[in-house]
């Protein structure tokens, strides 16, 4: 008789330990079924994974009366290949780096760092945090951020757990706010959420300075499709555009290359139109501040939108023209 309860063929061993132990590593109870689900095995398969993890150091829980596993903080760091000191220096390093003080590394040093931190030990938590109390940084210029927001927000976003915050907004008024987080982007010296609002019912980007989270997170939820710009393009138009009264459309007549050594993601989002050209999009309150700002960076350009700036930069140039003609 054939035992249909069988396990179906495995993944190789070694890469289906990593990816157990890469779900194991979020901030979720797992039950068997589920990571059998996962990984393309059977349940069976699972618990013996389990036990491997369990020999090789990690220290993998089994929630009490749950058919459940997690990843806690064992009493001694798994063979990651790093004794103490090492763990430590990571660790530090990593917050570090989070802080945007090497450019382009920002999120993936906070999803590094909450991964790091879900497996060190309490005795190197404390030394982690002295070293923390103990160091004054110069800062990088933008608001001061609380690296632990940056790593709860960064587990959330890759658990898919729902996320509630009391936010201050730009006028200073508080309230709740539910959301799906998505991802963390670092931009001009700032830190933003871009998560899913479930009560306004739209996409947003929530300063992470101006939040105050309430933990634990709450229910798992299914992924959206994220903006088709992609997050960071997202934040970068909502925050150079969005918030301003005048929002400008250019064509920069250079090569966007070109265009982007001088115009920094701060000020506004580029876009190549073909080898020659690219669009600038980018707002302001002022028409003379956007006029100017964008005639100041030395390219030939055209003017599209708003009407108002096309008719002010008119009246700019001959009022310029006048100015610069001889007695």
């Amino acid at each position: 008789m054939v035992d249909h309860s069988a396990d179906p063929a495995p993944a190789p061993p070694s890469a289906r330990l990593l990816r157990l132990l890469s779900l194991l590593q979020t901030p979720h109870e797992w039950s068997g079924t589920e990571l059998a689900g996962r990984l393309g095995v059977g349940v069976r398969t699972v618990r013996r994974d389990v036990d491997k993890l369990r020999a090789l150091g990690y220290p993998v829980e089994a929630a009490q009366g749950v058919a459940g596993y997690r990843l806690g903080s064992g009493a001694r760091l798994p063979p990651l290949l790093l004794d103490d000191d090492e763990a430590v220096a990571v660790a530090v390093g990593l917050r570090t780096a989070a802080g945007g003080t090497v450019s382009g590394i920002e999120e993936s040093s906070v999803r590094a760092l909450a991964k790091l931190e879900q497996v060190l030990p309490s005795r190197l938590r404390r030394r982690v945090s002295a070293l923390r109390a103990a160091t004054v940084s110069a800062g990088s210029g933008g608001p001061v951020v609380d690296p632990d927001a940056l790593t709860s927000i960064a587990a959330a976003c890759r658990a898919h757990e729902v996320l509630r915050f009391d936010y201050r907004g730009h006028g200073g008024r508080e309230d709740v706010r539910r959301t799906e987080p998505h991802r963390l982007v670092h931009a001009a010296g700032r830190w933003y959420l871009l998560a899913w609002d479930i009560d306004r019912a739209g996409w947003r980007n929530f300063r992470v300075d101006r939040l105050r989270l309430r933990l634990p997170a709450g229910p798992r939820f299914a992924p959206r499709e994220p903006p088709e710009e992609g997050p960071a393009a997202h934040v970068v138009r909502s925050t150079t555009t969005g918030v301003y009264r005048y929002r400008g459309r250019f064509t920069l007549h250079v090569p966007v290359q070109v265009a982007a050594e001088r115009v920094p993601p701060s000020v506004g989002a580029l876009e190549a139109v073909d080898e020659h050209g690219c669009t600038l999009l980018t707002g302001s309150d002022s028409l003379d501040e956007l006029a100017l700002y964008v005639g100041l960076f030395g390219f030939r350009f055209t003017v599209h939108e708003p009407p108002e700036l096309v008719a002010h930069i008119r009246d700019l140039a001959e009022r310029l023209a006048a100015s610069a003609a001889p007695e």
